[in-house]
């Protein structure tokens, strides 16, 4: 029954050029924020390349509690027996700082404010939006999801 379970995963592959490899394992199932919203990738899921949004990437295994990754973005490569998710940065869920979190997250609240013209919005955007993905990161880790 274990040989049964073990075909049921497929092979996981997480990297950053910066970082080096973060995980190589199997998994019942990857979720990833993709350009237009989540994507589950299961055992068989058709090829694809999508660009990975700024979230929350969860590793599934049934019976475990998920394992999160705050990514600031990246690819996702699937194949037919394989998921690569090259990011640009991460971060396990469990190793944000909260504190620092929630700085970063004021911070780039108030420079939106105080943005005057569309580059600063832009960029101020982005970083809120990072540390809101890095902040829900964390809050699904403490929740096992």
């Amino acid at each position: 029954m274990a040989t049964e379970e073990y075909r049921k995963q497929m092979p996981v592959e997480i990297v950053c050029p910066v970082q080096g490899p973060i995980f190589s394992g199997r998994a019942d199932m990857v979720v990833v924020p993709a350009a237009y919203g989540d994507v589950g990738i299961t055992p068989g899921h058709a090829r694809m390349l999508t660009r990975i949004e700024p979230g929350v990437v969860r590793l599934v295994n049934a019976g475990e509690e998920s394992t999160n990754y705050f990514v600031s973005g990246g690819f996702l490569e699937v194949l037919p027996h394989l998921a690569t998710i090259l990011a640009d940065t991460i971060e396990r869920a469990a190793d944000i700082d909260e504190a620092a979190a929630e700085k970063a997250r004021e911070k780039a609240r108030a420079t939106l404010r105080q943005a005057h013209d569309r580059i600063d919005r832009e960029r101020a955007e982005y970083e809120l939006a990072l540390a809101a993905a890095r902040i829900k990161a964390l809050e699904k880790g403490r929740k096992g999801y």
